[in-house]
């Protein structure tokens, strides 16, 4: 039936109402909005924030590693040839001694080859999350000793998120080589053993690992994060025992070499 303005009662009648906008659907669209973007971020931190943090830490000691090289090579004088047989086997030195570095200082790398040859790591003073841990990569932790030094090295860095420089903390075998490198040389620890501890069990970080009041004769390292991946209720804690300096003249230890 059409009307005196030519339409058709029964096709208006038919027509759906406007859907009227509601506080409560603006409100759940937000909430998923919320959502997707919380979830994105935690992508990021947890995965493409670590691929991509790792890597910058790495390019990074990578530069500092060429860099000390380069400023041998600019402060050595030539060798003079000799008649004297090259030494046999790999050269090793007494270690130098490094004075503490100050906080967020960097002072070093930390290579393993069970992580990748790509794995160069800067290492500085302090532990502090934001002046360290986050932006450089591995602290050491203040008062404890220097790389071949008696006693207890004892550094910490993240297992997850900011490059996650320990992730694979649990993947280390017994012998594996932690190379330390510095402007003098490399030096080369040997992994031993994994412990699990509560964050209040700070006698990990003792001249002797967990012994107390025994004097330190020989020079360990302490690497510890947090345990499980992604929570703080525990430290998982790696320890290795040193075995040799590598003065810079004599070129990279056979440590390095790749894990096969």
């Amino acid at each position: 039936m059409a009307t005196a303005g030519g339409g058709d009662l029964r096709t208006r009648s038919r027509r759906r109402p406007r859907r009227r906008t509601s506080v409560i659907g603006v409100l759940g669209e937000l909430l998923i909005t919320a959502g997707v973007i919380v979830l994105l971020y935690v992508a990021w931190q947890l995965w493409l924030g670590d691929v991509i943090y790792g890597a910058q830490r790495n390019a990074m000691g990578q530069e500092l590693s060429e860099q000390w090289q380069q400023e041998y090579e600019a402060s050595d004088p030539a060798p003079v040839a000799t008649d004297e047989p090259e030494p046999a086997g790999p050269v090793t030195a007494e270690p130098p001694i490094l004075p503490e570095p100050g906080d967020a200082e960097i002072f070093a790398t930390m290579r393993i080859p069970r992580f990748g040859s790509d794995y160069v790591v800067p290492m500085a003073g302090g532990v502090s999350p934001a002046r360290t841990l986050d932006t450089i990569g591995i602290g050491h932790y203040p008062g404890t000793s220097m790389p071949g030094e008696p006693g207890n090295f004892a550094v910490a860095a993240h297992r997850t998120t900011f490059g996650a420089p320990f992730n694979r903390i649990a993947e280390l075998h017994v012998g594996d080589a932690i190379v330390v490198e510095t402007r003098a040389g490399w030096y080369t620890y040997r992994f031993r053993s994994l412990e699990y501890v509560t964050p209040k069990e700070v006698e990990v970080l003792l001249p002797v690992p967990q012994a107390m009041d025994v004097p330190a004769g020989t020079p360990y390292i302490t690497m510890t994060s947090c345990s499980p991946k992604f929570s703080l209720a525990e430290r998982i804690v790696g320890y290795g025992v040193f075995e040799s300096f590598t003065p810079m003249h004599a070129g990279p230890p056979a440590s390095l070499q790749a894990v096969t």
